[in-house]
């Protein structure tokens, strides 16, 4: 959980220079709010972080006791950015990634204040098919992202793989495509499984199985086929990986690192499935 202005952080404007020395002088005898557990010290653009401990008791402002340095000014940075949602945890990482090696402080929406530590993100590659662009599964994901309904530092990286490109393999006079609607086009004559079209040329169709299945129902015949599916075409690697496939009707399956979500899949589903992804490994390693 990232901490949150004014439950656990409290910023405050300081007229010493912000050494450890000064630090230590000037937070000696002071007391702090009894949920309070950071202090984000400001002297005109330097920033430093700490963390604090305070005095057992039920007082609403306890004496702090000790401090440990989180971040000095040389290693910390403040942003003011009324868009961003601080107690997001994948929009905090994002902004961390341009960063790298620094304690980020934000001023965010509604002026609440969090910070990040440097650290590793958890990075989710989306991978799925264009056109249309950008992708569903890509805009699904970054509503996802933005939710407020994953709790984890995730940083998204969105792969296409490009229909058109895989078109010009085809070596027949005319390629089959499964839906007109997608936008997908070619140099070629091309045809549209949906609108039942009367084929006269040789042709090959880009799509998945179930596109092959539905053209072999209908023509009775079988077809030259270049693979579409997100799922097949996925590297074999370690990547966390999110992918469609129309095999999966609702909710979404785990399959080692990657999760596959229905081709028509809901923002809630994506959730779901990006949090099982992190969670279950999360789980199965604890």
């Amino acid at each position: 959980m990232l901490p949150e202005h004014c439950k656990d952080v409290a910023v405050k404007e300081v007229s010493f220079d912000l050494t450890e020395e000064n630090i230590s002088n000037n937070i000696k005898g002071k007391c702090a709010y009894t949920r309070c557990e950071y202090y984000v010290l400001r002297n005109g653009n330097d920033t430093a972080v700490l963390s604090i401990t305070k005095a057992d008791g039920i007082e609403l402002f306890r004496p702090i006791i000790s401090h440990m340095i989180i971040s000095m000014p040389e290693d910390t940075v403040y942003l003011k950015d009324e868009k961003i949602n601080v107690i997001n945890q994948p929009a905090m990482a994002e902004i961390s990634q341009h960063y790298p090696d620094k304690t980020v402080v934000v001023e965010g929406e509604f002026g609440h204040v969090s910070f990040t530590a440097p650290g590793k993100p958890l990075r989710l590659n989306v991978l799925d098919v264009v056109p249309p662009y950008p992708s569903k599964l890509s805009s699904l994901v970054k509503t996802a992202l933005d939710s407020g309904m994953i709790d984890l530092p995730i940083v998204a990286e969105y792969s296409d793989l490009d229909v058109n490109i895989l078109a010009k393999a085809v070596n027949d006079d005319a390629v089959l495509f499964p839906c007109k609607a997608s936008g997908i086009r070619s140099d070629k004559k091309d045809y549209y499984l949906d609108q039942l079209p009367e084929i006269n040329e040789k042709c090959t169709l880009i799509g998945c199985e179930l596109s092959e299945k539905i053209y072999h129902s209908i023509y009775n015949e079988d077809i030259e086929r270049i693979e579409m599916c997100p799922r097949k075409l996925a590297p074999q690697d370690d990547q966390k990986r999110i992918v469609k496939c129309c095999k999966i009707k609702n909710g979404h399956k785990l399959d080692g690192n990657c999760v596959i979500v229905p081709w028509g899949a809901t923002v809630k589903e994506v959730i779901d499935a990006i949090n099982d992804l992190f969670l279950a490994d999360s789980s199965h390693n604890s």
